[in-house]
């Protein structure tokens, strides 16, 4: 089951992917698996515009796969965003590139491999800055920061927060 705090936190992935990507392609996230209390989701509006269509179609096909928030769909996600990552790398899309990673880091820290979510989290962080992101820098920021938080770091996660603010600031959010 996915918690509702982890709702917001895919919040913030989706809407990174929405800013990210452009062509729109309906995908509801009422399909997250959550308690029955919790209220549904509504229908969220990705857009693509890479000029690569196959990468493009991977990570909208990752991104349906993540919705369904099961241990096995996350997983079939997780390969999907990781061949649209080299797709993208081979095509110097920093910008997809750093999404796919933001991505693969969620999934990473949802099935408890913390390790493994900072390591995808810290490819994704220059890659945000190289393109002058600053939503997808912050939300990096953030992530980093809860699965430090999750870890019992605190001040380390505070310190990921601190950078993270001034950055939604900047970007009226």
């Amino acid at each position: 089951m996915i918690k509702p705090q982890q709702l917001i936190e895919i919040g913030l992935i989706t809407a990174t992917l929405s800013v990210m990507l452009g062509e729109s392609v309906l995908a509801t996230s009422s399909q997250l698996k959550t308690n029955s209390s919790s209220p549904q989701p509504t229908p969220i509006i990705i857009a693509q515009n890479s000029s690569n269509s196959e990468a493009d179609r991977l990570l909208n096909e990752g991104l349906q796969l993540f919705q369904q928030g099961t241990a096995e769909s996350l997983r079939e996600a997780l390969e999907k965003w990781q061949a649209a990552r080299e797709l993208y790398r081979a095509a110097r899309d920093k910008g997809n590139e750093a999404v796919t990673l933001l991505g693969m880091g969620r999934i990473n820290d949802l099935l408890g491999e913390k390790q493994t979510a900072l390591d995808y989290y810290n490819q994704a962080l220059p890659l945000y800055r190289a393109v002058e992101d600053r939503g997808g820098e912050a939300t990096t920021l953030n992530n980093i920061g809860l699965v430090y938080d999750s870890l019992g770091e605190k001040q380390t996660a505070l310190d990921y927060y601190n950078q993270a603010l001034p950055l939604y600031r900047g970007c009226g959010g």
